[in-house]
This record gives structure tokens, C-alpha cells and sequence, in this order.
């Protein structure tokens, strides 16, 4: 007899906990966020995953009492961005707040930039308090893809959320919907007092339609996929301290896109040349897990804020890139099979895999997210890559007007060679594609 899928257990576990609160009842959790709330659980300092955006602004341009009150009319109209964890019982859940702007001001001490305090700061990040908050630090700062210091004051924003909330769609809805309130003059109070009762019915049935998505992709045959797909995984030993070595290294490099809309093929071309990335990273002997953000809304829910997305893990194995994009094809017919679930019927499956990455893939389509402007200005996106990482090595690839790709590395795990090699193996891949 086949056991229950965890997706199942935890909604039982869900509804016994809550079946006598009607609509006063905390909100359950998707897969997804499940996942983010066990890894800041495990974190020796509870620390959150955390999704970052950097906005530069001229100096004195940014008002923060009223982008105070424009992150609380954010949170007033998005319930996702005014929920907090909590387990009770064991069962993690998330339950509605009050709505809060949260702005700091972050100084910048002489002969520092801004670029170096930002990601101290949110290495700091308060246990408690929003999943929405902002940081604003002004002093000299560092052009994108460049390495020194323009010497130029600006004022730059850090806009960051905890992952547990967010996704790719989500971000798109918060500089479109920052930019209006802040126009405005918005704050918490000017949202009606029933949108803000609609929104919140809007939030739980898009997360009940998730987990209800979950459920039926957690069946016998989709775990029985997970398990034959990743059965190949060999991957490297855990990664020893290298003493000495601390910090993050980073590099980039912008890409010009080729004549014609290539969006449909960007991303399995990324993900093969990540793979060829962990290849030259970790050695042809191993087959390393490399995992990426995929997901969307439910078909019946509204369009709400919130995490619906999952991580879904891929093998860089040396298939060429024609088998590899239809295997990813396949994989995105079962992508909706949560992480936890995924792990578990692959180790079931006898496969060596504890679950954890040796490296991410990230991808943006900057064509879905408008600008962020506060009053009279718009702001320019920087990428500060100075900040924890959830893998021992992380892509990003922005779409854009050209292809923005970046890698971080733990200084601690990769050794800062080895880890250019990986780059340059990768750009060669997308280079040639």
C-alpha cells in the first residue's frame, strides 16, 4: 500500500489543527514555502532566504516617510506581504498581521561604499518584523558590471524580501505597484476596508488551489518519475572549509542577444551551460544537483502576490542540449511535485542524494517587470552579489536588451580558479548557442 504523500499528511495534520476557527483561522503553507520555512528552521541563526533588488537613485531623491507609507499600502492591498510564519503544533503555518512599512536608513561610514553596507545589512536581517522591507544607504557607489567605485553620491535602495513570500511575478506586481503608491501618496489606511477582506479570501484560495495542485502531483507516478530521473545523481563530497578563504566571489559578463525573440530558448540554454558550469566546477566523475525556481499561479486563482513557485532539481549530467531540453520538457509536466516530496522518493529510490544543491540557476525576464521610479526618478537596477548564498556556487541570467549573466561562489567551498573556469566554460555555452 502506497503512504500518503507529505502534501496530504500536512493537510490533515492542517485541518485538525484548525477545523474549529472558520475564517479566523491561520493560512496554510504552499510547498514551496514549506520548504523556506524548514531551511530557516535548520539555519544556526534562523536566517531567511532572502531575494534582493538594488536600485540606484540620485542623492536626496527618495523621500523615506514616503516610501514608508507606500510599502504599508503595499501590504495593506497584498496579504502575502504582511503574513508571518509561525508553527503551531508542529504545523507551519502563516497568519495574517497588520500591515507595516518598514524603511531603514543604513550609514555609510567614510571611506565605505554603499555597495559594501547594503549586503551587511541585510546579512543582519531582524528575525522579527515584515516580509517587505527596505534599505537605504547613500554614498559612492558601483556601476553595474564594473569593480570600482564611481565616486559619485546616489542614494541606493535595497528592496528585499524574504524568498518565503516571493516569487518572479511577485516582484513585477511590487515595483509596478511601489511606483503608483508612492506617486500618490498612498499609505496602509487608504485601501478599503473591504478590498482588504476580499484580498485576503483572494490570497487563501490561491494557496488551498496550490496545495490542492500539489496533492494531485505528488501521486505514486510522479514520485516513481522523480525517482527514475534523479536515480543518476553522483554528487560531489560536501565541500570543506578552505581556510583563509571567506566571503563571496563573483563575476559577470553582458551577452548580446541574437536577432529575433530567443526568450522560449533562453532558458534550457541556460541550464545546459550551468550544467557544463558544475561539470568543469566539480569534475566529470560526478553528476551534480543543480536546482531552479519554477512555477505560476493555479488556473482558477487570482493573479495574487505570494510564493507560487517550487524548486525543482535537475541533473548536470553531459547530455548534449537537444536531449537535455526535451528531459527538461518532461520534467516541467511534474514540476508541480513538491521539493520535500521529490527528496523523499528519491532517496527512497536508494539514490545518494541528501537533497542538497551544488548549484542554482536563476532566471529573470526583465520584460515582466516594470520599472521602479520614486517621484521623479527611475531608479537604475545594480546587482550587489556580496550576500549569503544558498548553494556552494549560484547562476543568474537576466533578459533583457542584452543577457546579463552573473555567478557567485562561496569562497569557503570553490576556489576562486577553479570557479573562473566554471564561468568561462559557461559563457562559452551560451556564447555559441
Amino acid at each position: 500500500m502506497q503512504s500518503p504523500s507529505i502534501t496530504s499528511s500536512y493537510l490533515d495534520r492542517y485541518r485538525r489543527l484548525t477545523g474549529s476557527e472558520g475564517a479566523a483561522a491561520p493560512l496554510p503553507v504552499t510547498g514551496a514555502q514549506r520548504r523556506f520555512l524548514l531551511a530557516r528552521r535548520l539555519d544556526p541563526a534562523g536566517r531567511p532566504a532572502l531575494v534582493p533588488l538594488f536600485f540606484a537613485f540620485p542623492a536626496g531623491s527618495v523621500d523615506v516617510a514616503r516610501l514608508e507609507a507606500a510599502a504599508g499600502h503595499l501590504a495593506a492591498l497584498h496579504p502575502a506581504l504582511r503574513v508571518r510564519p509561525e508553527v503551531s503544533r508542529g504545523v507551519p503555518v502563516q497568519r495574517l498581521g497588520a500591515p507595516v512599512g518598514w524603511v531603514r536608513e543604513v550609514p555609510v561610514p567614510p571611506g565605505a561604499t554603499a555597495a559594501e553596507v547594503l549586503p551587511r545589512a541585510l546579512a543582519d536581517w531582524p528575525a522579527d518584523g515584515p516580509p517587505l522591507r527596505f534599505f537605504l544607504a547613500t554614498g559612492a557607489t558601483e556601476p553595474t558590471g564594473g569593480t570600482e567605485p564611481t565616486g559619485d553620491t546616489e542614494d541606493v535602495l535595497a528592496l528585499v524580501l524574504d524568498h518565503a513570500v516571493c516569487d518572479e511575478q511577485s516582484l513585477g506586481g511590487i515595483t509596478d505597484g511601489l511606483t503608483r503608491a508612492y506617486a500618490e501618496g498612498l499609505g496602509p489606511h487608504d485601501i478599503p476596508e473591504a478590498r482588504t477582506t476580499a484580498g485576503a479570501a483572494a490570497y487563501r484560495e490561491a494557496v488551498e488551489l496550490q496545495l490542492s495542485a500539489e496533492e494531485r502531483a505528488s501521486a505514486p507516478a510522479a514520485r516513481a518519475y522523480w525517482a527514475r530521473r534523479l536515480s543518476g545523481l553522483r554528487p560531489p563530497p560536501p565541500p570543506r572549509d578552505r581556510p583563509g578563504a571567506d566571503g563571496t566571489g563573483s563575476t559577470r559578463l553582458r551577452l548580446p542577444l541574437p536577432a529575433g525573440d530567443g526568450r522560449a530558448a533562453a532558458f534550457p540554454t541556460a541550464l545546459d551551460a550551468c550544467a557544463r558550469a558544475a561539470r568543469t566546477l566539480y569534475g566529470a566523475e560526478h553528476v551534480p544537483a543543480l536546482g531552479y525556481p519554477w512555477g505560476g499561479r493555479p488556473a482558477a486563482a487570482e493573479p495574487v502576490l505570494g510564493c507560487f513557485l517550487n524548486t525543482v532539481a535537475h541533473p548536470a549530467d553531459a547530455e548534449g542540449p537537444e536531449a537535455r531540453t526535451a528531459a527538461w520538457w518532461d520534467d516541467l509536466d511534474h514540476a508541480d511535485a513538491p521539493f520535500d516530496e521529490v527528496v523523499h522518493a528519491v532517496r527512497g529510490a536508494g539514490a545518494p542524494w541528501s537533497g542538497r544543491f551544488d548549484g542554482l540557476l536563476t532566471f529573470e525576464d526583465l520584460g515582466r517587470r516594470p520599472p521602479l521610479r520614486l517621484g521623479g526618478a527611475t531608479g537604475r537596477e545594480t546587482h550587489l552579489d556580496d550576500r549569503p548564498l544558498q548553494a556552494p556556487f549560484a547562476v543568474s541570467v537576466s533578459y533583457g536588451d542584452d543577457l546579463l549573466v552573473r555567478m557567485a561562489w562561496r569562497r569557503s567551498d570553490v576556489d576562486d580558479d577553479r570557479a573562473e573556469d566554471a564561468f568561462a566554460a559557461l559563457v562559452s555555452v551560451l556564447a555559441t548557442a
